[in-house]
């Protein structure tokens, strides 16, 4: 096999549509692989479309069409050799031609395409021009909505009438920016008598500890009447299996098994091994590779118990026998722009989710299958991937052109990512399911199809045929055991469930009001980080209402939502920079909230997977991390939230009780401490008890009515302290509390790689937190949301390359507590 890559010389011009006249007629530099978009950038001839009202700007591209032109130079077609040119990936309704011949239509971002061009390119000359043009990816669905009928979807574009990632027409976080180009490598493959078509290798482990990869390959052969026998041969730990493919046959398995195989675990509970597989395919009798595969597997068992109980219907993931509690995050494309987003880019997203103690990533249905390079990453790092097939938030004619292009798009994908440990199970789709329920979409549709098919029928078929391993869930949310007019599809009692009240109509305190067996999504918004929002906002003055500010706030209401959802708990905010810190400081409490809660019910709730890690640009949403990749105060919250060890407050039986979470495999055995404190620092009532939290568990503990009575509700807390795990309970909200405003005192000091911040309380402040990216733009700190009691010191390093002032981390904009957001408060 020689494979010669076509990246280099492309060429990109518009031609046909609304273009400016500026655009009109030119010709650029391409880059492959690459979008319409970045190239027009890098051209200078559009703004950058993430700043200020830039996505205004570019509406035209919508409906413009492009095409995308190289010239390059190869070899004739050899008399026995086949010659293909490979598109791993074309975005999206594309007509690709050789030197004026059309090769083929392509109307689907999610699959590759093949094409035999041994006669195109003919045994004359070796230059060949290659061209790909693009029509509007929403010009076409209008037509194919047309034709099928509308169905009902969110937001205005009809994403769910072309196999297109659907938030390339914005979501609610999101930019409606329609990406179009050749956004995945493309190449000419040359190979003769025969090539590796597919190799899918299904991983188990046996009772006995031997690990057992079963390879299956596809075989496509240069002469289609059958060829010669060939050989497979499969390579593991060093052990070699080998198994004749006959002559006209297609397919093969090969089994290899490895003794003791040590086994993959999710992190935080085990390591992470990784074996290579290299899979050769040889003509009988010669030595000589036709074709090899190399890929990594790890050994593991993943499935998810969903056997009714007296409850209802759990959602439990069971890795290698052991029940896990999912602690992760949603996860959507980390750019807009999609060929911006390195694996060094996703190597520092995952390792921020590994650094807030996340476990899980779902690959959200709005996006994409992701690039091998993320689910490399997870492998090494031990995050599990839940992945959705590309549905969300519609309903889908099951119709041609798309039943087909769904069955060849997943087929291509269930087969490509088997040989990763970290996948733990496919799903069908997002909120579909509900939408059919309580959407109205029945009315609508009136008798039409809208995707149940593909959840029910279609895609089990296609994971039970290519991958029996894992486990399928037909939505998310959903009942394993619902029919469509059944239980309801979130009911909290069975399955997966969407907690999507709060935020959009109740206060985050009303998360209690469900034990959900396994919570899917929940979040709250909050802006970007201010370094991140004044390098892409400009307004002046810069306030929630201001026009570019309101372009980067996609939600309905979003930001009224934001301040009724502050209400009820922080202080009315004086200027812009306190409404960002209280925006910010709210949706970590409203997220921590959530998970303690959830956390608290194990082994009944089996998981919090929030809403969402990351951003695909810079935007006021519901993300940890914003899109210039900075942590916002909410990753820090889900870090204290998803502590392997965790002590809350919760309700219980109507009286508060100390739940103590211990996600370790040893017990957590220790002394426990309570405390009623006032704010100065007084204690007003101290007990000393013996923790004993089994391994994977949770325990109650009931504090004395003395503990959790105040005399002074506005002006005492209850701390509870086992080993270096603390947590403080309030009697009231910060609104009515007597907090001190100012009740630090700072001094930072340089160190190597960046400043030391020595920080002590004279009274107790909540949530103490260094804004240090407000003095530096790569500044970051190593923990915030500190609670701090009086009289402590606490020492927070800011990691920065920049000269700075230290003085400048002490000012009270960048040292920020709750406290600072409060008037002293006297009551009695």
């Amino acid at each position: 096999m020689i494979r010669q890559t076509l990246h280099d010389g492309w060429q990109l011009s518009a031609t046909a549509g609304p273009v400016p006249a500026h655009v009109a007629g030119r010709t650029v530099s391409a880059t492959v692989p690459g979008s319409a978009h970045l190239d027009l950038l890098a051209a200078g001839l559009i703004p950058d479309p993430y700043l200020d009202r830039a996505e205004e700007e570019l509406v035209w591209a919508h409906r413009t069409d492009w095409r995308y032109d190289l010239v390059f130079e190869t070899e004739p077609a050899a008399p026995d050799e086949r010659v293909d040119l490979v598109f791993d990936g074309l975005d999206t309704v594309a007509t690709v031609e050789l030197d004026g011949a059309v090769l083929g239509s392509t109307a689907n971002m999610h699959r590759g395409y093949r094409f035999d061009v041994r006669a195109a390119l003919g045994s004359g000359s070796r230059e060949h021009r290659l061209t790909v043009s693009f029509r509007s990816a929403l010009e076409y669905a209008e037509e194919v909505e047309r034709r099928l009928g509308r169905r009902d979807h969110v937001y205005p574009h009809p994403f769910n009438m072309v196999r297109k990632m659907a938030c390339s027409f914005g979501w609610d976080w999101g930019p409606d920016l329609q990406t179009a180009g050749i956004w995945k490598p493309v190449r000419l493959e040359r190979w003769h008598t025969a090539r590796l078509a597919t190799v899918r290798p299904l991983v188990t482990v046996d009772a006995d500890g031997t690990g057992r990869v079963e390879v299956h390959v596809d075989v496509e052969r240069s002469d289609p009447a059958g060829g010669a026998g060939l050989e497979l041969a499969a390579t593991v730990a060093g052990r070699v299996e080998r198994v004749a493919v006959p002559a006209g046959e297609t397919s093969a398995t090969v089994t290899v098994t490895v003794p003791d195989a040590r086994l993959w675990w999710p992190v935080g509970h085990g390591e992470q091994p990784l074996y290579d597989l290299a899979v050769t395919l040889t003509a009988a009798g010669d030595g000589e590779p036709l074709d090899v595969h190399e890929c990594r597997v790890g050994f593991r068992t993943v499935t998810v118990d969903t056997t009714p109980d007296e409850i209802g219907t759990p959602f439990t993931i069971v890795v290698n026998g052991e029940p896990i509690f999912a602690k992760g995050a949603n996860w959507i494309p980390d750019d807009h722009f999609l060929t911006r987003v390195t694996r060094e880019r996703v190597e520092r997203r995952v390792d921020q989710a590994v650094g807030a103690h996340m476990n899980l990533l779902r690959v959200w249905g709005g996006g994409i299958y992701e690039t091998e390079d993320f689910y490399d990453v997870c492998d090494e790092r031990g995050v599990l991937v839940w992945q959705d097939f590309p549905f969300a938030c519609a309903s889908y004619p099951e119709e041609e052109p798309l039943w087909s292009e769904v069955e060849a798009e997943a087929r291509e994908n269930v087969a490509r990512l088997t040989p990763h440990p970290s996948l733990a199970l496919w799903n069908g789709a997002n909120e579909n399911m509900w939408g059919f329920r309580d959407w109205g979409w029945p009315d609508q549709l009136r008798g039409r199809t809208w995707g149940l098919r593909y959840y029910t029928e279609l895609l089990p078929s296609i994971v039970a045929e290519l991958d029996p391993t894992r486990f399928y869930s037909a939505n998310s949310p959903y009942n394993p055991d619902m029919p469509v007019d059944g239980v309801h599809p979130n009911d909290e009692r069975h399955g997966t469930r969407h907690e999507w009240e709060v935020w959009n109509r109740v206060d985050y305190t009303h998360y209690r009001d469900h034990v959900p067996r396994f919570c899917s999504e929940f979040g709250f918004q909050a802006p970007p980080t201010w370094a991140t929002l004044t390098r892409w906002i400009h307004d002046e003055p810069l306030t929630p209402t201001s026009p570019a500010f309101l372009l980067h706030q996609k939600a309905e209401e979003g930001n009224e939502k934001l301040d009724r959802g502050m209400a009820p708990h922080l202080p009315a905010p004086r200027t812009f920079e306190d409404w960002h810190w209280a925006t910010q400081l709210n949706q970590a409490r409203a997220v921590a909230f959530g998970i303690e809660h959830f956390r608290s019910w194990w082994p009944r709730t089996a998981g919090a997977v929030v809403w969402q890690l990351n951003d695909c640009w810079p935007v006021t949403s519901w993300a940890a991390v914003d899109g210039d990749e900075r942590p916002k105060p909410l990753w820090y919250g889900l870090r204290h939230a998803y502590a392997p060890r965790l002590l809350t407050v919760q309700p219980r039986d109507g009286r508060p009780v100390l739940i103590a979470v211990n996600d370790h495999d040893e017990p957590w055995r220790c002394e426990l401490r309570l405390e009623r404190q006032t704010f100065s620092g007084a204690v007003l009532r101290s007990v000393k008890l013996s923790l004993d939290v089994p391994a994977r568990s949770v325990e109650r503990v009931e504090p004395a009515p003395s503990l959790v009575g105040p005399e002074n509700a506005h002006e005492e807390m209850l701390v509870a302290t086992a080993q270096d795990v603390r947590t403080v309970h309030l009697f009231a909200e910060d609104r009515d509390l007597a907090y001190d405003p100012e009740p630090l005192e700072a001094e930072a000091v340089a160190v190597e790689g960046g400043y030391r911040v020595d920080v002590t309380a004279s009274s107790f402040a909540r949530d103490v937190a260094v804004l240090a990216d407000r003095v530096a733009p790569d500044a970051v700190v190593d923990e915030m949301l500190v609670p701090m009691l009086a009289g402590e010191t606490r020492s927070f390093t800011v990691r920065t390359a920049a000269d700075i002032d230290p003085a400048a981390l002490t000012d009270p904009l960048v040292l920020r507590s709750a406290n600072s957001l409060s008037a002293r408060v006297v009551r009695s």
